[in-house]
């Protein structure tokens, strides 16, 4: 899948709303349904959301794996009302 570079700015932006505010367990933290991780230096982060997948690498690149293209409507449609609303968390 491309994304654009907004999209791609969401997931970095997303990314930091859930280590931000989620709770953390066994290393992975959970706000609003989203899961974000991330190895141990940092390069490499991961996004989760129910079967979807999504491994933000340095310098930009990335890579979705899920099984339905519906979850990734879903979590699209839910990352742009968690940052439309972010100054209210």
């Amino acid at each position: 899948m491309d994304i654009n570079r907004l999209q791609k700015q969401n997931l970095l932006q997303i990314f930091d709303l859930i280590i931000t505010n989620g709770s953390k367990a066994d290393g992975i933290y959970q706000f609003s349904g989203i899961r974000a991780s991330y190895d141990f230096d940092g390069y490499t982060c991961w996004l989760g959301y129910q079967d979807l997948t999504i491994t933000l690498l340095f310098h930009g690149a990335y890579h979705f794996d899920y099984k339905d293209e519906d979850t990734l409507k879903a979590f699209f449609k839910k990352v742009a009302g968690l940052l439309a609303d972010k100054d209210n968390l």
